[in-house]
């Protein structure tokens, strides 16, 4: 079943290829969505995939990004269907 997860990552997550990792890492998996910088220094990601595919995609940013990463902000909820893709927003 396709679910959607929204996060905010807050830490030094800003400036360390948060963003173009974290885009890789989904067209890899076949996640949708998108992932951009907040002006309050956080990073926010919207995802939409099989359940099992976001976790996969949460866990590779988790590890990859484990010493910078302080908070992590999720909240799961039913897939829109509104992503083919996965960007980087501006």
């Amino acid at each position: 079943m396709k679910k959607q997860v929204h996060i905010y990552y807050s830490g030094r997550v800003q400036g360390i290829g948060f963003r173009f990792t974290a885009e890789r890492m989904a067209q890899e998996l076949g996640v949708g969505g998108w992932v951009k910088n907040l002006s309050d220094g956080r990073v926010e990601v919207i995802a939409e995939a099989q359940e099992d595919k976001l976790k996969e995609f949460i866990a590779q940013i988790n590890k990859t990004f484990s010493q910078y990463i302080q908070d992590i902000d999720i909240n799961w909820q039913p897939a829109m269907g509104e992503f083919r893709d996965f960007g980087v927003k501006f």
